[in-house]
């Protein structure tokens, strides 16, 4: 089996409940599971969702690649938080 080189990152961010919870689990099932680490964990995890939305929204298939520096970078911001009040 190949390894693919990876060259590039995104870092999600994660609440700090979340995060001890994921270290947490990774920690007591990790290796049970073949989770080495967090990014292994998050990674796999974040594969399997997208290999799930290439299927319903895309025919399966992968969408053409977008560049790093072509989404806003951050978290979600207040108004991206809060819905809108009528």
């Amino acid at each position: 089996m190949r390894i693919p080189k990876k060259t590039k990152t995104v870092s999600p961010y994660f609440s700090e409940d979340d995060a001890d919870q994921i270290r947490a689990a990774v920690q007591a099932v990790g290796k049970l599971e073949g989770y080495p680490s967090i990014t292994a964990l998050v990674e796999a995890a974040t594969l399997r969702e997208l290999r799930r939305l290439q299927r319903k929204y895309n025919g399966g298939r992968k969408w053409p690649g977008v560049p790093a520096g072509c989404m806003r970078p951050g978290q979600r911001t207040l108004e991206e938080l809060i819905p809108p009040t009528k």
